[in-house]
């Protein structure tokens, strides 16, 4: 089978191995189960099966050499339930390694699982189906274990933590939690920080373990921390899918956060079973670390390619999927990228499944000669339909992330009035270092789950030494809610930390990414302590979904947006043409912005009808006639106004 050729990275290679196939670990249908594994650079590949996780092999058996790379072994028997492993030999070396391809596993993901998952789907799953698609996009980043964690939750003390947690209802008593407050906030999708099997947290360990879960190990294995039992391999997809069906139930559509551009240690599955094919390296032989966790996967590789297309569409066929968030995209291609929206595309129709990325790496890697990176300046290479965040927004509202005292607009920066104004296209009109092809490849927000919460951002800009996170500062209350208010009235895709609305704090600390989890979970008493701003955001959330003007994702949306004036420091408005095919209240609106210490009377456009304030300062979506004196409008101080013009 194999050549006695030492591995380097080369088309020839690739064009010799490269397997289209979409059979590649333990098919387990009916009456049968087939085996196939890639390792093109294997001497002898040996199957090990174990009835247990804990028992000896109670069958080994060598497999057989196939084409192109890959070895087989079939069984005219359904093994369901059975666990197992490869001895992989190489230049006469026998190295024991799980199946990259696996979709089960074991607690710690040390040896893999035969799953039939037609038998681990819970009642209903079958006819388990999106919400339908509403006219915008309100994404609510959430940590699984941070969701339900709080006593305080409601949840019952076996769930919480747990992908349970999302199929307990009527939580909270006095006040709505988990589940509840989720269908009152009006998000509609919420986006699940990385819950594929991963290295850093003992599946039988103390639940005091925390961490984000950016180092994966079993690519298409839910994570074992989050189910009910880990002495079973099945429990954590039934209980996973039951998570994703009760989102779903109740009108939340399901985005997954990948991790395709490292792996949590270099000694992995993908490294047992063909050295060095997976990752890149350096000139030196090093591998190299533009991911800053200590290697990078070599997408532009064909195999590695097919896995990563694969395992995508495996979550979004059988986990039912509505999207994915992808870690560091800037180390993947524009090709791999590309493809993986078209292949989603043709599957399941123009749109259906969203996807995003950060559109940066964390530091120089080597690519694949003839590759483009999937970075924020090649976004024109990129498909209309693969979003990327947009921390030139982030970080002209609130200041640089990497910098506490730093300012943005909203807390004291200066000569930011015409950045300002180009975020609200979403860029399309310039002021950054690419254009969108249209503000629907633009994620808009000021925190996420990365760097400080924005409230501690806020109090730390704003109050320096002084700094006290839970402390009701009036001023970081009024900063909170005019970020909020500019990101919602930007053109572009929305997203928010979850907790964000509720001043979510984790006391400074701003990598809490194996913090413990009582600094990081949602204190849920704060959404009746900062109830006002709660209430802010539920505002802008329902105002939001009313305003196609701002809904717009075409490439022509930013001719919307007209009359764009700088009426002093910190003070900026424009209008945008809200007319659509289906029926608004408002044929046009009016913004404000005033991040000055002064209130400010702002001149109205000279048009006829009458305009109504939406929101401001105190209040969103509220509704209410505007009170114009001389055709001018006053807009206090740090805050904004958006006032829409319905016809006499």
């Amino acid at each position: 089978m194999a050549e006695n050729m030492a591995f380097f990275a080369s088309e020839e290679f690739d064009a010799k191995f490269r397997y289209d196939g979409k059979d590649l670990g333990a098919v387990c249908v009916g009456g049968s189960t087939v085996f196939k594994v890639w390792s093109p650079l294997a001497q002898r590949v040996e199957l090990r099966l174990y009835r247990d996780q804990a028992a000896e092999s109670y069958f080994r058996e060598e497999m057989h050499a196939e084409d192109r790379g890959v070895w087989k072994l079939e069984f005219q028997e359904n093994l369901h339930g059975v666990y197992y492993d490869y001895l992989v030999r190489r230049e006469g070396k026998d190295t024991r390694t799980a199946d990259p391809y696996a979709v089960g596993c074991s607690c710690n993901g040390g040896r893999s699982m035969v799953v039939d998952l037609s038998r681990t789907n819970p009642p209903g799953f079958e006819d388990d189906r999106a919400p339908a698609q509403g006219e915008e996009r309100i994404i609510y980043e959430l940590h699984i274990k941070d969701f339900s964690y709080d006593a305080e939750s409601g949840v019952p003390e076996g769930y919480r933590g747990k992908y349970k947690a999302f199929t307990v209802t009527g939580t909270g008593g006095e006040y709505p939690t988990c589940l509840e407050y989720l269908k009152k906030l009006g998000i509609t999708h919420v986006h699940l920080l990385p819950f594929f099997d991963y290295g850093s947290v003992d599946e039988a360990g103390d639940e005091k373990q925390f961490n984000w879960g950016y180092d994966p190990v079993n690519y298409n294995v839910p994570e074992g921390s989050y189910a009910t039992d880990v002495s079973d391999g099945t429990v954590r997809i039934r209980e996973c899918k039951e998570m994703i069906q009760a989102l779903h139930n109740n009108g939340i559509r399901v985005i997954m956060d990948v991790v395709y551009n490292h792996t949590h240690e270099n000694d992995s599955w993908f490294q047992r079973m063909v050295p060095d094919y997976y990752y890149r390296h350096m000139e030196d032989g090093s591998l190299s670390n533009g991911s800053a966790c200590g290697n990078d996967i070599a997408a532009g590789r064909s195999m590695v390619d097919n896995y990563i297309v694969d395992s995508v569409m495996y979550w979004a066929r059988e986990y039912h999927m509505d999207g994915f968030r992808f870690d560091l995209m800037g180390l993947l291609t524009v090709d791999l990228m590309n493809r993986i929206r078209r292949e989603l595309d043709e599957a399941f129709g123009v749109g259906e499944k969203m996807i995003y990325g950060e559109p940066w790496s964390a530091d120089e890697s080597p690519m694949e000669e003839g590759t483009i990176a999937a970075e924020k300046k090649n976004a024109g290479y990129l498909n209309e339909g693969i979003g990327i965040f947009s921390d030139d927004t982030r970080d002209v509202i609130k200041g640089s992330v990497f910098y506490s005292e730093e300012p943005g607009f909203v807390n004291g920066g200066e000569d930011l009035e015409k950045a300002i104004l180009h975020a609200v296209t979403g860029w399309k009109n310039g002021g950054a270092c690419f254009v969108p092809k249209s503000c629907g490849q633009i994620i808009n927000y000021v925190s996420a789950h990365d760097n400080f919460t924005l409230w501690d951002k806020l109090v730390l800009s704003l109050h320096q030494e002084k700094a006290d996170f839970d402390r009701h500062y009036e001023d970081v209350y009024a900063a909170n809610k005019l970020a909020a208010f500019i990101y919602f009235t930007c053109q572009g895709n929305l997203f928010l930390q979850a907790g964000e609305e509720f001043g979510r704090t984790k006391h400074g600390e701003d990598n809490s990414y194996c913090s413990t989890p009582e600094l990081n979970m949602i204190r849920w008493h704060r959404t009746v302590e900062y109830g006002e701003l709660v209430e802010y955001y539920k505002g802008l959330i329902s105002l939001r979904k009313c305003l196609p003007g701002l809904c717009d994702k075409s490439p022509g949306a930013a001719a919307r947006i007209t009359c764009g004036r700088i009426h002093g420091e910190g003070v900026v408005s424009f209008l945008v043409d809200n007319q659509d095919v289906r029926p608004s209240l408002w044929e046009e609106l009016f913004i404000v912005y005033n991040a000055s210490s002064e209130e400010q009377r702002i001149k109205m456009p000279e048009q006829g009808g009458f305009w109504e304030v939406l929101a401001d300062g105190e209040e969103a979506d509220c509704r209410r006639r505007a009170e114009i004196t001389e055709n001018s409008i006053l807009v206090a101080a740090h805050s904004g106004m958006l006032l829409g013009k319905r016809k006499e």
